[in-house]
């Protein structure tokens, strides 16, 4: 591909990260200028401020998809499917904690919710309806956990199992350290070293960089 190419491609894609809800989880649209397509992920809350943008940039939401089902990734997901009429995927195994939602809210003294069934459940290396992307599974902070790779564009959507210098909890129902960290060398660690990663809560990394210096897993 040439420079020319190269950034008319960039230019086409959309990546816009804020965080959303009671515990300030990492929500991300990511979306195609060329076609107007675009993927909510992770909607944890403020339902508003994502409708706000995903109207300003003029998309239209093919999907709504989860990296996991825990409460703060997830509250905002009914409102989102009722307003886009998009459909919501997960992976199955984390089909527990999305029935858990009541359960998740008490813990954190949270309004107890309720949420509409997954349309669909994404499964490993699912192609994505939205700039390329493919879906990867990461277990080991939740079974199901995913991450969003899209190469052409060099971004990772890791959701809570990689952060900047550490890694997701593995001591919440469903967590496996020794899962999390074969997710992270096997999974992502084998990415292009100069990708970015977007993480679930927090500042952004690069996997290069959590390959030489993370301090729970090194590649």
């Amino acid at each position: 591909m040439d420079m020319n190419a190269e950034k008319q491609s960039a230019d086409q894609f959309i990546i816009r990260t804020f965080p959303v809800g009671p515990l300030q989880c990492n929500c991300s649209i990511i979306g195609d200028r060329i076609s107007s397509r675009a993927l909510v992920i992770d909607p944890g809350g403020d339902p508003d401020q994502i409708m706000a943008l995903i109207n300003e940039l003029g998309l239209h939401v093919v999907g709504i998809i989860h990296t996991h089902a825990h409460l703060d990734h997830i509250l905002a997901s009914g409102v989102i499917k009722e307003a886009t009429g998009a459909p919501i995927y997960l992976h199955e195994d984390d089909k527990f904690l999305w029935d858990m939602v009541g359960e998740q809210c008490a813990m954190f003294g949270l309004p107890s919710i309720s949420l509409p069934e997954p349309d669909s459940f994404i499964k490993d290396d699912e192609a994505l309806q939205c700039c390329g992307g493919v879906a990867i599974h990461t277990p080991g902070h939740t079974p199901g956990s995913l991450s969003f790779w899209f190469e052409e564009y060099k971004t990772l959507i890791a959701g809570d199992t990689l952060f900047q210098g550490s890694i997701g909890r593995t001591d919440l129902p469903g967590g496996n350290f020794e899962k999390i960290v074969t997710s992270i060398k096997e999974r992502i660690y084998c990415l292009d070293d100069d990708a970015i990663v977007v993480t679930g809560h927090g500042p952004n990394t690069i996997i290069g960089d959590e390959k030489s210096s993370n301090g729970f897993v090194r590649g």
